[in-house]
């Protein structure tokens, strides 16, 4: 299946994931009950200072993540909901940026509630030397990494469904942990790029492309050859994990 094929499933499939993810990840009781209003749109930028190392932690409640490289500046984002308490947080100081959902009275309770929107594009510069983390609950993920400078990679995902993509041309050694829970998600691999995948899983489906199996380690044919090497462990609860080996580009 293709990229494009891929997200075309992921937007069908998003209605009922939502519904779902609503249910499961809530604790009855615990959370303000949500309501929809009309659809608020809004753009924030943060300005690249310099190149240092920047530590971006991006916590996500539910509904639909883009990230991907092509800011001019630190990052570039566009947010779209229709839930006031959805209102995103954005925060910058001492090399350390925050996107996050609001969490003074908890995440709203959002059961029962089919037609809320909640919609992150988040654009990083590709130059700045990145200690990315990622912490999504659940809804449509497409994290588009392969262009960004990074220096450390962890994703926790919660009900998600996408793509990670981290079939780029590494200019450094790269580690990186991806800890998922009930998703459904590919992940992209590089295949001029050593990559050494260990996996540690749960009921999960494991399926490869482009990938010798060790065990429990899978490694591509530049592994051991390149320069450079991404070092992933993936850690599963249930769903499915496809690991792909693609051309970078």
């Amino acid at each position: 299946m293709s990229i494009g094929e891929w997200r075309q499933t992921v937007k069908t499939k998003h209605s009922l994931l939502l519904v779902v993810l609503c249910a499961a990840v809530l604790l009855a009781g615990c959370a303000p009950r949500a309501r929809v209003g009309d659809l608020q749109t809004e753009s924030r930028s943060i300005e690249l200072v310099d190149a240092e190392a920047v530590r971006v932690e991006i916590t996500f409640g539910a509904g639909d993540l883009e990230v991907s490289s092509g800011a001019a500046e630190l990052l570039e984002a566009d947010f779209n909901y229709n839930v006031a308490m959805l209102k995103p947080e954005v925060d910058y100081s001492d090399g350390k940026l925050v996107i996050s959902q609001p969490d003074a009275q908890g995440f709203p309770d959002l059961r029962g509630i089919s037609d809320f929107r909640n919609e992150w594009d988040l654009r990083l510069n590709e130059e700045a030397p990145i200690d990315l983390s990622i912490d999504a609950g659940g809804g449509a993920i497409d994290l588009r990494l392969a262009e960004l400078s990074l220096t450390r990679l962890e994703i926790e995902l919660g009900a998600c469904e996408g793509t990670i993509d981290l079939s780029g041309d590494w200019e450094r050694d790269l580690d990186a942990v991806i800890d998922v829970g009930a998703a459904n998600i590919v992940v992209l691999l590089p295949s001029d790029v050593g990559v050494r995948v260990e996996v540690d899983a749960g009921p999960t489906a494991i399926q490869t492309s482009g990938l010798s199996k060790d065990g429990n380690v899978y490694t591509n044919d530049a592994y051991g050859e390149s320069a450079v090497t991404v070092q992933l462990h993936l850690e599963t609860g249930i769903g499915r994990v496809s690991l792909e080996v693609v051309d970078a580009g």
